[in-house]
């Protein structure tokens, strides 16, 4: 039995996207029984759809696209911590969490409950938190929501003081019936030339420390 656990959403119809963003479709373009050999299909999706992270270019014009990310950023030790605040994620809610010297850290806020629905509303980060969380040497930060943003933000403030203290974006995660604690975690983004964001299949493996 494998130690990896699957933080990922499953990738189907069924899945929830970005209300108008293209949703996830599988279909076999060609059958065995039509090319005597093999099933080939093709996929069709957002690049923001399900588990994914955001590059800067998503952002930013300037910013960098997925083939020119630093792939060390989303694989290593993780710490897993849960958010118990209100309405909004603070530095202070934090503050007595140790951070060792993990460059990457995943919050569940369990603010997403009903998987099957696109959320009404998720809470919003401070936009002092970026800033305390660079301090901790923190270069990664995933949520178990759609966006660090509020979903009706057009300036996207916490993506930019993100990228701003070179924290990058992992978003979609599921968390839920996972234990808290330190953890070995892969999340790599598809080689996308050019890209503003790639779905990862991001897995997590328990660490002793």
């Amino acid at each position: 039995m494998s130690d990896w656990i699957d933080i990922s959403q499953a990738l189907n119809t069924k899945t929830v996207g970005w209300p108008g963003d293209t949703s996830f479709s599988y279909n076999l373009s060609c059958t065995k029984a039509e090319s005597g050999s093999v099933n080939v299909g093709n996929i069709k999706m957002s690049t923001h759809f399900g588990t994914h992270i955001d590059a800067p270019f998503h952002f930013d014009d300037h910013g960098k696209k997925v083939h020119e990310l630093d792939l060390d950023i989303y694989i290593g030790p993780a710490l897993i911590i849960e958010w118990k605040g209100n309405g909004t994620l603070k530095a202070a809610d934090f503050k007595n969490i140790e951070f060792g010297e993990t460059s990457r850290v995943l919050i569940r806020t369990n603010s997403w409950k009903d998987r099957s629905a696109f959320p009404q509303s998720i809470p919003s980060i401070d936009l002092g938190l970026p800033k305390f969380l660079a301090e901790k040497g923190i270069r990664l930060l995933g949520l178990d929501l759609p966006s660090v943003d509020q979903l009706d933000s057009k300036d996207l403030q916490s993506h930019h003081e993100l990228a701003k203290n070179g924290i990058h974006i992992l978003e979609g995660l599921v968390l839920e019936n996972i234990e808290l604690g330190w953890y070995e975690l892969s999340a790599l983004p598809l080689s996308l030339t050019g890209a503003d964001g790639s779905p990862v299949r991001a897995v997590v493996r328990k660490l002793s420390k």
